[in-house]
Order: C-alpha cells, then sequence, then structure tokens
C-alpha cells in the first residue's frame, strides 16, 4: 500500500459509507410505516419473540440502554409496543408487541426483498457479504 493513510483505502470509511447508503435505501420504506430504521430493528427483534427484556433487546441491538429507551418511548407513543414490568423479575422492563404493532408485520414482510432489488446485487452475494461482515464484527470485539 503506498499511502497507508489515503482515505480510499480505509476499511473504516468502507463501511461507514456502506452503512449510511444502505440505512438511507430503507427510508421510503419505513417512513410508510411510521418508523425509522433504529426502531425497525427493534421491531424485527419482538416480531421475531416476544415478550422481550430490555436488557435482551439492548444486548440483541447492540444499543446502550440510554439510547435504547427513547427508542422504546416512541415506539410506545406510536402504539406499537408495550413496556411493562417483568411479572418473573420486577426489576425488569418486558417489552411487548400491541395489537398495531403484530399487524405492522404485515406491512414490513416486503421490505427485505425491497431493499434486494433497490441494491440490485445478487442474493447469494449479499448474503456472503452478511458472512464476512459477521466475521469482522466478531474480529472487532475480540
Amino acid at each position: 500500500m503506498e499511502n497507508p493513510l489515503a482515505l480510499d483505502q480505509q476499511v473504516c470509511f468502507a463501511l461507514a459509507i456502506a452503512s449510511r447508503s444502505v440505512v438511507a435505501l430503507y427510508r421510503p420504506f419505513l417512513e410508510p410505516l411510521g418508523l425509522t430504521h433504529p426502531q425497525y430493528l427493534v421491531m424485527l427483534c419482538l416480531w421475531e419473540q416476544e415478550p422481550r427484556r430490555v436488557s435482551e433487546l439492548s444486548r440483541l441491538l447492540e444499543l446502550d440502554p440510554g439510547t435504547l429507551s427513547p427508542l422504546l418511548k416512541r415506539l410506545e407513543a406510536a402504539g406499537f409496543v408495550r413496556r411493562e414490568r417483568d411479572p418473573d423479575d420486577e426489576r425488569a422492563l418486558a417489552v411487548s408487541l400491541t395489537e398495531q404493532g403484530r399487524a405492522l408485520r404485515a406491512k414490513a414482510e416486503d421490505i427485505p426483498a425491497g431493499i434486494v432489488e433497490r441494491l440490485g446485487v445478487p442474493i447469494d452475494e449479499l448474503m456472503d457479504l452478511h458472512r464476512r461482515l459477521t466475521r469482522v464484527i466478531e474480529a472487532a470485539k475480540r
């Protein structure tokens, strides 16, 4: 590498631009649903399984509770989730979907295919990229 500090050679730069660019593709899909991308990620977790403790959502999404709490408050104000004390542990807060939040899932089901179409990258390449990024994430955490 001729210039180790060349911007276009930095992995961090490519990841940052890729992240912002891909997340921006979600906006036209999410705005009609009344969701931001971080809120969509919370909903994905809850559509997979509910209820979930706030601590579990924090761990899964790798968001600190101070960032997650306002997201959950906005989702609750929108009528998509309900936050209540976990009956098994009064110290823990559990998050559940409301009927409106469950109904939103059907409206969101076409989002992944829409993103793949907009990207114009074959699904097998995207799955390979996902595997590679997962390895990078794991390496960065070590």
